[in-house]
């Protein structure tokens, strides 16, 4: 697969939304990391290969790695920006702050309550990232853009950071994966999805935890992740069951950007 080089041309469209407010509580020194859950995925055991569906990572001395290593020097500019406090909204996919945004893109509240059947979906399919993308992180184990060095970050440093392999990225495979199964849901709201679910693996490079190339990994696997779900009867009988849910919300979500 042919990859396209990030250069500084696309870390200023990165960038481009900085003047944007993100919804959602902004926690800048707080580690949003997965929560207790008693869900368990769709899938018993991992059906993909991804060292097969992604391949290795690029060499650092690569052409391509090089442009990874350029980008995240040159995101940490962003720091304390508008979209470095989107970035920190996107990281938190267990305590609402992604789903807020992704709510805002519905144009319905995402939650336990106001659409538990599409919550409980999202947060079981986010189980299923890790069964799918756990082997092949462990295959490639690509250190973190942040390692052996001191640079800004937008969530806390932590210990396992330096042992969780960088390629491919589990938050882009969810997020994108929730916008492909959301759209799914609401083919009209497609455009809004779907550009949050990509701006969410995009927040991961803004952040300086993942490179651009394990973001555009993490992709690949969402899509494929989602294929592959809609094989399983449980999956394919809640996704009808929560199209007949968000038709029918009431619930409109609060604190969007008009």
């Amino acid at each position: 697969m042919i990859r396209q080089l990030l250069t500084a041309a696309a870390v200023l469209a990165l960038s481009a939304c900085a003047g944007a407010s993100a919804p959602g509580r902004m926690a800048d020194d707080v580690s949003m990391g997965p929560r207790a859950t008693d869900l368990a995925g769709y899938l018993s055991v991992n059906p993909l290969d991804g060292t097969r569906v992604l391949g290795p990572p690029p060499a650092p001395d690569s052409p391509h790695g090089r442009a990874d290593r350029t980008t995240f020097e040159e995101t940490r500019k962003l720091e304390g920006s508008p979209r470095w406090r989107t970035a920190i909204v996107d990281n938190d996919l267990w305590g609402g702050g992604a789903l807020k945004r992704f709510s805002c893109a519905l144009g319905v509240e995402l939650d336990a309550r106001s659409t538990p059947v599409t919550w409980k979906i999202l947060h079981r399919v986010e189980l299923d990232v890790r069964t799918v993308g756990t082997p092949a992180k462990n295959a490639f184990n690509r250190p973190r853009p942040l390692i052996g060095n001191d640079a800004p970050i937008c969530v806390p440093r932590e210990d396992w950071m330096k042992t969780n392999s960088s390629y491919p990225s589990g938050h882009s495979t969810t997020t994108w994966s929730w916008g492909l199964i959301l759209t799914e849901l609401a083919p009209a709201r497609a455009d809004p999805l779907l550009q949050v679910g990509r701006e969410g693996g995009e927040s991961r490079v803004i952040c300086g935890v993942h490179y651009p190339s394990d973001v555009e990994a993490g992709r690949t696997l969402g899509a494929a992740l989602v294929a592959r779900l809609h094989a399983e009867p449980a999956f394919a009988a809640d996704m009808a069951a929560a199209k007949r849910e968000i038709a029918a919300a009431k619930a409109k979500p609060t604190g969007c950007d008009a």
